[in-house]
């Protein structure tokens, strides 16, 4: 695929004995939303912790196959790095409770060492603050806790945390599933925009939002990947009987 960023090739995941991820095998393309979708438990949430080298925080799992961004085996770099050039936006909106917005939006470069000065730390507060569409909204209140903040504007904070250390790619797990329906337009628009700097992947179990925000989609079954595309085309015309059933809610 032209302009691949990051390739997947044979790609197992365990936990413990059990394959959660079987021979996954996937591309995703530079400057675009690829959607992940499939029922829950089928390896969703796994295969983007396996991306940012997540998933072996966790105890007894490992992972076989390979992963490149740009051609370099994630698996044989430093997982630090791997994670400050593949972001993660969680579930449930987590700024540091304890960090004020502008130490929340820095706490990348605390966290690996990097030492910026007062004029580098607020040029970048800004600067990610209005990527993530919040600069407006918290610029009086950069040294408040994030707590009072909305849900979706905390998770917007979270976006602006991970943009912050300028990543590569960016990976959305269900990042609107705690959100009302303004605040979810808000986090869709955002992806929108975020994707002309960066490569955005997004699970979703909302299939009306992977429709409206990505120009490819991957559907997953029982930790298989059963088909991969153009969003308009898996949606309209699948190629596979499973993921027609799974698009009329014969399942879910």
């Amino acid at each position: 695929m032209e302009g691949t960023v990051l390739k997947i090739e044979k790609l197992h995941a365990y936990y413990g004995m059990n394959a959660v991820l079987t021979d996954i095998n996937l591309s995703v393309p530079k400057n675009m939303v690829t959607a992940i979708i499939g029922p829950s438990g089928c390896g969703k949430t796994t295969l983007i912790r396996c991306i940012n080298r997540m998933h072996e925080l966790m105890p007894d799992t490992r992972v076989s196959g390979k992963i490149l961004l740009y051609d370099e085996d994630i698996y044989q770099m430093n997982p630090i790095i791997v994670r400050r050039k593949i972001g993660m936006v969680f579930q449930r909106p987590n700024p540091f409770p304890t960090m004020s917005i502008h130490e929340n939006v820095i706490a990348g470069f605390k966290l690996t060492g990097v030492k910026l000065s007062r004029i580098e730390q607020d040029g970048i507060v800004e600067e990610s603050l209005r990527k993530a569409a919040l600069w407006n909204e918290v610029k009086d209140h950069l040294h408040r806790k994030g707590s009072f903040l909305s849900g979706g504007q905390q998770q917007r904070l979270c976006i602006a945390r991970t943009i912050a250390v300028k990543p590569e790619v960016i990976l959305f797990d269900e990042p609107c599933s705690a959100l009302d329906p303004v605040s979810t337009a808000k986090i869709e628009e955002l992806i929108e925009q975020l994707k002309k700097d960066y490569t955005v992947v997004i699970v979703t179990h909302n299939l009306q939002q992977a429709a409206r925000v990505s120009e490819y989609t991957a559907f997953l079954y029982l930790g298989k990947l059963i088909e991969f595309g153009h969003t308009e085309k898996l949606f309209t015309v699948p190629e596979h009987k499973k993921t027609e059933e799974y698009l009329t809610g014969k399942f879910g």
